[in-house]
């Protein structure tokens, strides 16, 4: 089988893990809020191998615009290095499909990741991992009422004062289909840019 690296580094945790076709190698999971940077490059090296892989597999977001940065970067300077192919997948799929595997009983949930600015992501899933709605950037009360009667899940649910709190892992993304781990390495920002180009008069 050929492995794979996974790289997450979108939220407030940073992990990585080595994958071998559906066994998980190794994986590293840490919650460092910041420092993304400086901590991926030592727990890439930490894993079998040093982490190298036959291709490269990364967290596209949304997320924290800088640690998305940190990831992207990191994979497509690994991909080209190694001379091995790097697709992304979005943190709100794994995240979901995870939730899926660990509540036999959810047929539909809701993935609500911090969006920075006093708003959430969100979006909704239906059992597998089959997206019920567009991803968007809501303000807590405004997410609280689109729930519709889904279980939340995610580290933005703390605003919503109900649901699960989690974070991506690496190591979940072994529970991603083929069609949900190919998407092009570009961040996701899940919200318009704060900065604005003037416009002409």
């Amino acid at each position: 089988m050929s492995t794979t690296l996974v790289i997450d580094t979108a939220t407030a945790a940073c992990s990585v893990a080595l994958l071998d076709g559906d066994r998980i190698v190794a994986a590293i999971h840490e919650v460092v809020g910041r420092g993304h940077a400086e901590r991926l490059v030592p727990m890439i090296a930490e894993l079998p191998g040093g982490g190298r892989a036959d291709a490269v597999l990364v967290d596209c977001g949304p997320g924290s615009f800088t640690g998305l940065r940190v990831g992207i970067a990191a994979a497509i300077g690994l991909g080209i290095g190694w001379g091995v192919p790097v697709a992304g997948y979005s943190s709100m799929t794994l995240v979901a499909a995870a939730a899926f595997a660990d509540h036999a009983d959810w047929s539909q949930l809701a993935v609500v990741l911090e969006g920075g600015h006093g708003e959430v992501f969100m979006q909704a899933f239906d059992r597998p991992t089959a997206p019920a709605g567009a991803l968007a950037s809501l303000s807590p009360e405004a997410a609280l009422a689109a729930l519709d009667g889904r279980p939340a899940i995610g580290s933005g649910v703390k605003y919503l004062g109900s649901g699960t709190e989690a974070l991506p892992d690496a190591a979940r993304a072994i529970l991603l289909p083929d069609p949900l781990r190919a998407l092009p390495p570009r961040p996701i920002y899940g919200r318009a840019p704060d900065a604005k180009v003037p416009q002409r008069a």
